[in-house]
């Protein structure tokens, strides 16, 4: 009687485990069926176009990285003065 038991229990267990995965690989499995995303952009066919967006965008950063450093010394300046206020 108990080797019937093992059997059914086993039978049951491999068949709750193999839906298990079913259930999770199934999204996947999906996606990979019709896929919802068109993949990823095409580059730009003409090189020296990307690389003068990419040289404008240089001298963009290092433009806002000189105001924001100017910004900073002046609120440090304000900053520094403040204390001259309870003397």
């Amino acid at each position: 009687m108990l080797p019937e038991e093992t059997f059914g229990t086993f039978v049951s267990l491999l068949f709750a485990v193999s839906a298990l995965i079913l259930i999770m690989f199934l999204p996947a499995l999906l996606e990979l069926k019709k896929p919802k995303d068109a993949g990823p952009k095409s580059i730009s066919e003409n090189a020296s176009n990307s690389a003068e967006m990419f040289f404008l965008q240089s001298i963009e950063r290092e433009e806002k990285h000189i105001l924001d450093s100017e910004i900073l010394k002046r609120i440090g300046e304000i900053i520094g003065f403040l204390p001259n206020l309870e003397s």
